[in-house]
């Protein structure tokens, strides 16, 4: 009698905690995600400052440009588009980069921003804002440098 009571007790324990472990993970997979083009811009500049930036110091870079938890803080990036592509999920990627610098900015935009990035042509100046997901490197086995790679981005309209 006194074991079965133990089974019984250790089985609605386990259940009880299956139950919390997966309300906590539903939970974590259903937060609202951090809508990027609402939420107003922490850093605004060029892109050549923050590839000289990266490029110089990047752990600096990182603790300025990430919160605590490493999350980016909201950047809007002004340059010149110097190339245009898609990435595997048709997402448009813009390229800013000055003709002086050694690298440039890589701007992935979402299914939701795609459009306002259609009527962009290589060589205007515009404005861009995103997160950034890693910063300017140099690369030593391949020998070339790195673009910063920002995410989540859309036009910024002035």
């Amino acid at each position: 009698m006194k074991r079965k009571k133990i089974i019984q007790i250790s089985l609605t324990l386990l259940v009880l905690g299956l139950i919390a472990a997966a309300s906590i993970v539903y939970y974590q997979f259903n937060q609202p995600h951090r809508n990027v083009q609402e939420t107003k811009t922490d850093f605004s500049f060029s892109t050549s400052q923050i590839v000289k930036e990266y490029l110089a110091n990047a752990a600096a870079a990182n603790e300025k440009y990430l919160d605590e938890e490493g999350n980016s803080k909201i950047l809007e990036i002004s340059g010149n588009v110097a190339g245009i592509s898609e990435d595997f999920n048709k997402q448009k990627v813009i390229l800013l980069k000055s003709t002086i610098d050694k690298a440039g900015v890589s701007c992935t935009f979402t299914p939701e921003t795609n459009a306002s990035a259609n009527q962009i042509k290589i060589g205007e100046t515009i404005a861009i804002k995103g997160v950034i997901r890693s910063g300017a490197s140099y690369d030593k086995d391949l020998g070339m440098y790195e673009n910063v790679i920002m995410e989540k981005c859309s036009i910024v309209s002035k």
